[in-house]
C-alpha cells in the first residue's frame, strides 16, 4: 500500500499494473484517460492523481502523457486533499482561482500604497 492507496499487482519495473481506483474498482494503465482528453470531469482527474500517487504513472509522465502543467497536477491534488473529489468541480475551481487572485490583488494593492 503506497499513501493509502492499494497496488494490485506490479511488473518488472516494480511498479503497479493495476490499482485501486478513486471509485473503488481496479485501475491499469488501459483505463485511465486518453492522452487527447480535453474535457476534464472530476472522475477523469481523480484517475490521474490516484494513478500517479500509487506508482502507476510519474508525475512526470502524467503531465507529459495529458499536456498538463506540474502546477495544475498538484492544484488537483491538493484540492483532494482539502476537499475531496467534490473539491474538482470546475466552479469550485474557478472559486479558488478567483479567491487566489483577489489575494494576490489585495497583496500587490497594500505594496503600492506603501
Amino acid at each position: 500500500m503506497r499513501d493509502g492507496i492499494c497496488s494490485m499487482y506490479s511488473d518488472s519495473s516494480g511498479r503497479p499494473t493495476n490499482v485501486i481506483g478513486p471509485a473503488g474498482k481496479p485501475l491499469s494503465l488501459d483505463d485511465l484517460p486518453p492522452p487527447s482528453t480535453k474535457r476534464w470531469v472530476i472522475r477523469r482527474k481523480a484517475e490521474v492523481v490516484t494513478a500517479v500517487r500509487a506508482g502507476l504513472l510519474t508525475l512526470e509522465e502524467a503531465c507529459e502523457r495529458y499536456n498538463l502543467s506540474v502546477e495544475e497536477f498538484l492544484s488537483w491534488q491538493s484540492l483532494i486533499d482539502k476537499h475531496g473529489m467534490r473539491g474538482l468541480r470546475t466552479p469550485r475551481l474557478q472559486q479558488y482561482r478567483r479567491h487566489v487572485s483577489i489575494g494576490a490583488d489585495k497583496m500587490s494593492d497594500s505594496r503600492s500604497n506603501s
